[in-house]
């Protein structure tokens, strides 16, 4: 489906204009296609499920980077789509922020492309993100957050369905996370199903507390 949607996204974007370029020689769609096989072929088994790479370097030939360069930005921000879709059918997770680069490779034919992934964190410690109510983004690092309504708690939410310590978001240990209740009265629920023990959180997940969501991000 991500593939799909991604093929259906370029062609709208190559249309007009640009559509002479890409007429003949390498197809953006193909780039798409080939980061998502690297996610296959490099990804590592974890405790709690597997790990795929989330750092790509895509290596064009100088005619076809040229070709390429009045989309590149769209471009980019596709690739990160295709390889946060891709890691959500195949039950993949990410140890950081998912990251495309695109470079020119002298070597490299016309038509010829190579990607090359790997598995990083960032620098900064940070590799999820949580979007708060008001539209706020908190990054999640190695520190256990506690959801609640108590001043002490490290997500203050006012919503009176919300317990004072309602419940939290932990690293699970294999460079992604989890969400437990912490014994709330009115329960966590996770994609809109209560959950019964710490669940694993998946890149674009729900998490209601309360009357309250808050969108979990991988990368």
């Amino acid at each position: 489906m991500g593939l799909q949607q991604f093929e259906r996204r370029l062609e709208r974007l190559v249309e007009g204009v640009f559509a002479k370029a890409f007429r003949s020689g390498l197809q953006p769609v193909e780039v798409g296609r080939r980061l998502s096989r690297e996610m296959d072929l490099r990804r590592q088994v974890a405790p709690k499920g597997a790990l795929a790479p989330n750092h790509f370097l895509v290596s064009l030939s100088p005619e076809d980077r040229a070709r390429f360069d009045p989309i590149e930005d769209e471009l980019i921000s596709e690739l990160i789509s295709v390889a946060k879709d891709h890691a959500t059918s195949e039950d993949y997770s990410f140890v950081g922020p998912v990251s495309v680069e695109i470079e020119t490779d002298d070597d490299l034919s016309p038509g010829m492309l190579l990607i090359s992934g790997e598995m990083t964190r960032s620098s900064d410690g940070v590799s999820a993100t949580l979007t708060l109510p008001d539209g706020r983004r908190l990054g999640l690092g190695t520190k256990t957050l506690v959801i609640g309504r108590l001043p002490e708690c490290d997500i203050i939410l006012s919503d009176p369905n919300i317990s004072r310590r309602h419940a939290e978001i932990r690293p699970a240990g294999n460079g992604g996370y989890e969400v437990a209740d912490l014994g709330s009265t009115n329960g966590t629920k996770l994609n809109g199903i209560v959950i019964k023990g710490p669940q694993v959180l998946r890149d674009r997940d729900q998490v209601t507390v309360g009357a309250t969501s808050l969108r979990f991000e991988q990368g």
